[in-house]
């Protein structure tokens, strides 16, 4: 029988689906520093980049729970496909801020509606699936709220979470479980969907 270490990504999204949040674990050390270092390589702003990075970590879970995940043994290139969407949303967001002449340009990139209506329903669809998640958490209870924050948004392994909550390390995995069993169950309560593009 086959380690979980052994398996190849897809095995581990279904066990994910199925509750098995070490498979997830195990994914996430698996692609953690190339997903990284892909992101890093495009913003070079190590604060941006770990931004980034959880944030892409959080839909890629949310995705995956919702049994969305179709990208059969591609977990990196489906990863890597979320963060570059964050990436052009972020700098989308940065140019949002500075005036845009089209005088110049002999294609109407401004007055394109079709252009327009994508790229605004790319970056509102984005920034609802991190909202939701956020609201998602903000539902549990507050040990398990912490270990959620702690784990995604702090980047702690499990040993130094247990360490900061003054618990054993099967207390903080088990606190991250039923954290992700509720956020599942709330979500569905709350008729919660999470689209990732």
């Amino acid at each position: 029988m086959k380690t979980l270490n052994q398996l190849a990504d897809d095995e581990l999204v279904k066990l994910y689906e199925g509750g098995n949040n070490k498979a997830f674990e195990i994914l996430l050390l698996r692609y953690k520093s190339k997903a990284y270092t892909y992101i890093y390589l495009i913003v070079r702003n190590r604060e941006l980049a770990e931004d980034i990075f959880q944030d892409t970590f959080i839909k890629a879970i949310a995705t995956i729970q919702q049994g969305r995940y179709v990208e059969s043994g591609k977990f990196l290139p489906w990863v890597n496909r979320i963060a570059h969407n964050l990436i052009i949303d972020h700098f989308r967001r940065e140019k949002n801020e500075n005036t845009f002449s089209a005088d110049a340009v002999d294609y109407d990139i401004v007055n394109n509606s079709k252009l327009a209506e994508k790229s605004f329903e790319d970056t509102i669809s984005n920034e609802q699936v991190l909202n939701d998640v956020v609201h998602l958490i903000n539902f549990l209870p507050p040990t398990q709220q912490k270990v959620i924050r702690m784990r995604y948004f702090e980047d702690l392994s499990f040993k130094e979470i247990a360490e900061k909550t003054d618990v054993s390390i099967n207390t903080a995995l088990g606190r991250m479980r039923y954290a992700l069993l509720n956020m599942r169950r709330i979500a569905a309560e709350k008729d919660v969907y999470l689209e990732i593009k």
